[in-house]
């Protein structure tokens, strides 16, 4: 049986080989899992202990740490915050991923096309979709 790698050596070594890499170009870098949570800044030092990195940026609803900063964990505050009790799909992990863009509007146009919903809109600055099983993830203008 062939492994995904044996499988792509195959076809890179075909006329094919250009329209194989194209697909399979990234349309956005990760740049942050953002974790909702009733008080960012008590959340956040648990984390900093936990994997070494330092806080890096801080707002009236947000905590992020990281070791540079173009990528971390960000911290969210959400009123009435309901404790995850995974496995319990009554009460879901309540995480989202950032991932940053050079073009909005193009990789507006891109997520769309690869089966992503549109939740809200926040240009020039981000937008919000939804994976086609509904996880949320945020497309962030760099």
């Amino acid at each position: 049986m062939w492994g995904f790698r044996g499988c792509f050596s195959v076809i890179r070594n075909t006329a094919l080989a250009w329209v194989v890499d194209t697909a399979l170009m990234a349309i956005a870098r990760l740049s942050l899992v953002v974790l909702d949570c009733p008080d960012p800044w008590s959340l956040a030092p648990f984390y900093e202990r936990l994997t070494g990195m330092k806080k890096t940026q801080e707002g009236a609803t947000y905590v992020v740490i990281g070791h540079s900063l173009d990528n971390g964990i960000g911290f969210q505050k959400v009123e009435n915050y309901r404790r995850p009790r995974w496995p319990d799909p009554v009460f879901p992990q309540q995480s989202h991923l950032d991932l940053e863009v050079d073009d909005l509007a193009a990789a507006h146009d891109q997520a769309l096309a690869i089966g992503a919903t549109l939740l809200h809109d926040g240009a020039p600055r981000f937008q919000v979709f939804a994976d086609p099983v509904g996880h949320p993830f945020c497309l962030c203008a760099s």
